[in-house]
């Protein structure tokens, strides 16, 4: 006899775990559903993002960042260090760590909220009587039913065509997280948030990194003057950015990996590495979901076909996070996944796709939400902008890292903000206020009025508000 449940949620990444707990607040009997394994086959709940995604990578960023403010950066605060070494093995085994205390964490909310969670791989097998049967493959084969279905399953690295990820020498994003000594020579494919990421990582530790991309312009997504910004810090840093390339012929061997590629010159040209890193997006995970089994809709790169609010073609099944339409973000799935828990109980669950923030967390720091001026001029809109260069921050210039600045666009004729771009230290933290002020359809005019502790980054923030108007205060 199957076990029968109100909801059962299929992956338990951001989008999974938060669906479920919110169903589980709204009173549901939940179910959860997840097969990724830790190092001892244990179950590992929280997806690409805590495993080989956000989480990791967050935490060798940081002992990165410690390593070349030690090397680079104490002499300048009196702070004498000489012979500095990272021991790598001890660097993995702490981002180990922060992973597997995340996934105790979630481990934790589901026993707290009443959750079942089975460990293994789940797929439809039919609709029953009220609902859908879903089959859990994994140490031990289960079958149940659930009258409300979500499917959270995420997304997998894309390969680079003819060079397959074998995580030794041909990395995706899983195998650049578990790099065992620092590579003398690396390559990345791709200059994305992931290739920014893992670039700069390496390269603080010690790497020759040089990152391809295929566009002709950095950052396409990013707001062209912020962009242009980051670009000269990472020059400055020593993070080789080759534009406009098309790679061709990669070939590994036991000496490392070669790849071959013509750049924006149209010269063609060999790169040797010890290890290549391919970041060239991410494709929809649908592999063993059995979708035909029950009629489920796939467009044609995958992906779960839903209307606005993730609702399937199949009644009673739901689809939110890397699985559907709209940006890979972990934050944006746990919106959705909120949002349809809250529609199943007949709310009225909300996502705003015009204020989900972006961050890609290099240094500096890259942070956005809203508009670009490059997109408010396509549109024909009349815009106002205002910038602040963190130069002129009295807590950047304490911090040592004044790089960057914070860039406004305001409505020429409302004031209202369209968009604020952030380069500069922290900028994962203060882009915080301008998703709020912007929710809440506020104007430039409203954050320059606002009162912000002095000394404070986010002084940089009332700034450049203020210089929407062409009156700042300290530039």
């Amino acid at each position: 006899m199957s076990q029968a449940f109100d909801v059962v949620v299929i992956g338990a990444g951001p989008g999974g775990y938060i669906a479920a707990i919110r169903a589980a607040q709204l009173g549901f009997k939940v179910a959860c559903i997840d097969e990724w394994k830790n190092a001892t086959g244990g179950p590992a709940p929280g997806g690409t993002c805590t495993n080989v995604g956000c989480i990791p990578s967050k935490a060798l960023l940081q002992s990165s960042e410690h390593f070349d403010h030690a090397n680079h950066h104490f002499a300048e605060h009196g702070i004498s260090a000489s012979s500095v070494k990272m021991d790598v093995s001890k660097m993995l085994g702490r981002k180990d760590t922060v992973v597997k205390q995340n996934n105790d964490g979630i481990l934790y909310l589901f026993k707290k909220n009443k959750i079942s969670f089975f460990h293994g791989r789940g797929s439809f097998t039919k609709a029953v009587e009220g609902g859908y049967e879903i089959q859990v493959t994994g140490a031990k084969e289960e079958l149940i039913t659930g009258k409300q279905i979500v499917v959270a399953t995420g997304s997998n690295a894309r390969a680079l065509p003819g060079a397959p990820f074998d995580e030794e020498t041909v990395l995706s994003n899983d195998g650049a997280l578990r790099v065992g000594a620092v590579p003398k020579k690396l390559v990345l494919i791709g200059s994305g948030v992931i290739g920014l990421e893992m670039g700069s990582v390496w390269r603080r530790l010690g790497a020759d990194v040089t990152i391809l991309e295929g566009l002709p312009t950095f950052l396409g997504a990013v707001d062209e003057q912020i962009a242009k910004e980051a670009k000269k810090a990472f020059d400055k840093q020593g993070l080789k950015i080759e534009l406009g390339v098309k790679v061709g012929e990669v070939k590994t061997g036991k000496k490392g990996v070669s790849v071959a590629y013509t750049n924006a010159k149209g010269e063609a040209l060999t790169l040797d590495a010890d290890k290549l890193i391919v970041s060239i997006g991410r494709v929809p995970n649908t592999i063993g979901l059995n979708a035909e089994a029950v009629g489920l809709q796939l467009d044609e790169r995958g992906a779960i076909v839903v209307d606005a609010e993730c609702r399937t073609s199949l009644k009673g099944v739901w689809a939110v996070g890397d699985v559907v339409r709209g940006p890979m973000l972990a934050h944006k799935a746990e919106e959705e996944g909120v949002a349809v828990a809250e529609r199943i109980a007949g709310q009225h669950g909300h996502v705003n796709f015009n204020t989900i923030p972006w961050v890609i967390y290099t240094s500096p720091e890259i942070a956005w939400v809203g508009r670009t001026e490059q997109q408010l001029k396509a549109d024909g809109v009349k815009y106002k902008a205002g910038t602040f260069p963190f130069l002129a921050n009295g807590r950047a210039r304490a911090l040592g890292d004044t790089t960057g600045m914070v860039k406004f666009l305001a409505d020429a004729a409302t004031d209202e903000i369209l968009g604020v771009h952030i380069v500069g230290p922290q900028a994962s933290e203060l882009i915080s206020e301008s998703v709020v002020a912007m929710e809440f359809k506020a104007s430039a005019e409203d954050i320059a009025r606002i009162c912000h502790a002095h000394p404070s980054l986010s002084e940089a923030t009332k700034e450049a508000a203020l210089a929407v108007d062409k009156r700042t205060l300290n530039f």
